[in-house]
């Protein structure tokens, strides 16, 4: 399972504005980003390394369309597990993070003990991805499922203000 680190250090102006810009677009050349900035290249360079190194940027993506790899329909499921002890917990997450149409899985609190958040290609596959799979997880007991009619909003920018 990957965490994330705490950042080390508290970001300034310039470091946030540098994170916004990165975020619309992690291609973007260090020349046009220490423009933008108000920033000479070396230092800018040096800030885009420093939040590198400390863990703040986290990694550069390519944000692929889902229609183009067959993965047009987006469900979330609801799963709760039959014991709430860090065995059923760790023997579930092992599992969970091996099946590739699982994009996210989240610990919540509430009425179930996990959110997942899967692409797959259509309904059929979902009921194979839902029975076959998820159901046969470890300590697994319980389902819901929400299949998405309409995608109003999916990000993965991070406001910058302070």
């Amino acid at each position: 399972m990957r965490t994330q680190r705490q950042p080390v250090r508290t970001l300034d102006k310039l470091d946030r504005k540098i994170l916004m810009l990165l975020q619309q677009d992690g291609r973007m050349a260090m020349t046009e980003l220490a423009d933008a900035v108000g920033l000479t290249i070396t230092p800018c360079i040096e800030r885009v390394k420093r939040m590198e190194r400390d863990g703040i940027i986290a990694g550069y993506h390519a944000r692929v369309n889902p229609l183009a790899l067959d993965a047009g329909l987006l469900v979330f499921v609801e799963i709760t597990l039959s014991a709430k002890s860090g065995r059923t917990f760790d023997d579930f997450r092992r599992e969970v993070v091996r099946i590739p149409q699982v994009l996210e899985c989240h610990l919540v609190s509430g009425d179930f003990d996990y959110i997942i958040k899967a692409r797959i290609k259509e309904i059929g596959q979902y009921r194979k991805l839902l029975g076959d799979i998820l159901l046969q997880l470890p300590g697994v007991t319980q389902s819901k499922s929400f299949v998405v009619m309409e995608e109003v909003k999916e990000t993965l920018m991070l406001p910058t203000e302070a």
